[in-house]
């Protein structure tokens, strides 16, 4: 049986957020600045409710491991290049958030000081303490894994209250709601719900990292204005999906 939806006061959040959701348009490439700033804006209006908020975002937008892969480049390097273009996306959303006074860190899994601070949990549990949203490139730092295992992994670390998977779609439905127009979309879910229906809510090690650590995801898109703080305060379009 669904749960039905708490209203938890949200203190520490993970936003996952994907390289293609920077470009302002499906299929676009590289970077549209006035969505970029957008997004910027609502990240910066969410943690004004005074939640502390981390952005672990994606490089699709310029490259994708797999797609790497698919043109020849092992799988490893693949990942490589694509990690490399989530700290672009890092760095540009840091000084969009700068931009509307919300102060930022930038932190990369893979090691490049003089572009910004290596990730350690220690560091971003200091930026988190001292108001900054840190934007956390570099996804695990490790080939084969996705950035949505890069969140769950990250909202782990840095004991966060839930992972919020921002996505083109407001929620989770019962199948694809572009396909299929009696599509409906669930309100709340349990993790064990989410499995036995086999819905797809994260990749497979994402989803179970979150699980494991009973942390809950909520499910949004990224295209509605305000989007991210409606989700925290309960309102708007959006599929909770809590710990049984």
């Amino acid at each position: 049986m669904s749960v039905s939806r708490a209203k938890p006061d949200w203190k520490r959040v993970i936003i996952k957020l994907s390289g293609e959701a920077l470009t302002g348009g499906e299929g676009a490439f590289g970077l549209h600045a006035p969505t970029v700033a957008r997004i910027a804006r609502d990240i910066a209006s969410a943690a004004a409710l005074g939640v502390e908020i981390g952005v672990v975002v994606g490089g699709g937008n310029f490259f994708r491991g797999m797609q790497g892969a698919d043109k020849g480049i092992e799988r490893a390097r693949a990942d490589s290049i694509g990690m490399l273009a989530t700290v672009m996306n890092a760095l540009a959303l840091e000084a969009a958030l700068e931009a509307e006074k919300a102060p930022a860190r930038a932190l990369s899994a893979i090691a490049m000081p003089a572009l910004c601070q290596p990730y350690s949990r220690q560091a971003a549990l200091h930026h988190l303490a001292k108001g900054r949203i840190v934007v956390l490139a570099g996804g695990t730092g490790n080939p084969f894994f996705t950035t949505d295992t890069g969140a769950a992994l990250r909202a782990a670390e840095l004991s966060a209250n839930a992972v919020m998977k921002a996505t083109n779609v407001d929620g989770v439905y019962t199948a694809d709601p572009k396909r299929d127009a009696k599509a409906t979309r669930y309100t709340d879910l349990t993790h064990d719900e989410a499995i036995v229906r086999n819905l797809a809510v994260m990749d497979t090690a994402a989803f179970a990292l979150a699980r494991e650590n009973c942390i809950p995801i909520i499910v949004f898109s990224i295209r509605e204005e305000g989007a991210i703080r409606s989700a925290l305060e309960g309102r708007g379009h959006a599929t909770y999906v809590w710990p049984s």
